[in-house]
């Protein structure tokens, strides 16, 4: 990893999609401060798209797209997109699988859930489960004091052993049945909306991140970044971003905004 500071300014000029991860990118502490709100409304304001790219739920997701300066927002780790049409007061909700596929997954993932509690004491149900479509969040450190690393290792290995898909985030452990993941719902978005293939676009597109369920997003980026906590998550990524924030969570988010911005400038 560079510094972001390292990255070449037509490099940064180009871009003109920022996806992005919520939780300790845009967040600092579990906070959306002021001044990393302030950034995406600068980059809105510059041309800049701004896509959030999270693992929180489809509660959260339909307020970002509704009251966030973006373009859409995938969630729950690439179970769906929402992309709200402003001028005309509609909402576009695309789901990776239908809703009978959904109900089917939920009895199998408490199941799962019953068992991550049963064996891994300490952790607990994500307090934004209940805003949830598609998948399961274990928390591990948000709400709960923190868990051993061997703790989040037995959650993710209870997950996998019932065939289903597991991310470790900053805060939680996300698990769900399907064939996709931040990186798909975001191919397929840009498909949808943009009608391009994010192949074609990948020296104007920029994500930045910070933990193990970015790794698809970092691998495929070139253009990729992630802000300075990801020290800690180093151990857990076989694929690094391509630069490093000096900066923490927001503070890393208005740092790379202020790169891209001074580079146009």
């Amino acid at each position: 990893m560079q510094a972001l500071a390292a990255m070449p300014s037509a490099v940064a000029a180009a871009v003109r999609v920022v996806l992005t991860d919520i939780d300790d990118t845009l967040t600092t502490d579990g906070r959306l401060p002021a001044d990393a709100y302030a950034a995406l409304e600068r980059l809105e304001q510059a041309g800049i798209q701004v896509v959030p790219i999270t693992g929180r739920p489809a509660g959260w997701c339909d307020h970002i797209a509704r009251m966030w300066p973006v373009r859409a927002v995938v969630g729950e780790n690439g179970a769906f997109y929402y992309a709200y049409d402003r001028q005309a007061r509609r909402m576009t909700a695309h789901y990776w699988t239908d809703a009978a596929a959904r109900q089917a997954s939920r009895a199998r993932l408490d199941a799962i859930r019953d068992r991550v509690l049963a064996e891994v004491p300490g952790t607990a149900v994500a307090s934004d489960q209940d805003y949830r479509k598609a998948d399961l969040a274990i928390d591990f450190c948000e709400d709960v004091p923190p868990l051993p690393e061997a703790d989040v290792g037995r959650i993710v290995a209870i997950f996998e052993a019932a065939g289903a898909q597991a991310k470790v985030s900053s805060i939680h452990v996300n698990g769900w049945f399907g064939d996709y993941d931040k990186l798909t719902m975001t191919q397929t978005l840009f498909q949808r909306e943009f009608g391009a293939d994010v192949a074609t676009l990948l020296d104007s597109t920029l994500f930045i991140g910070d933990s193990p369920n970015d790794e698809p997003m970092f691998a495929y980026f070139p253009i990729s970044v992630g802000v300075a906590n990801i020290q800690s998550q180093l151990h857990r990524l076989q694929r690094r971003p391509a630069y490093v924030a000096a900066g923490h969570g927001g503070a890393g988010f208005v740092e790379m905004a202020d790169r891209l911005l001074a580079a146009r400038a």
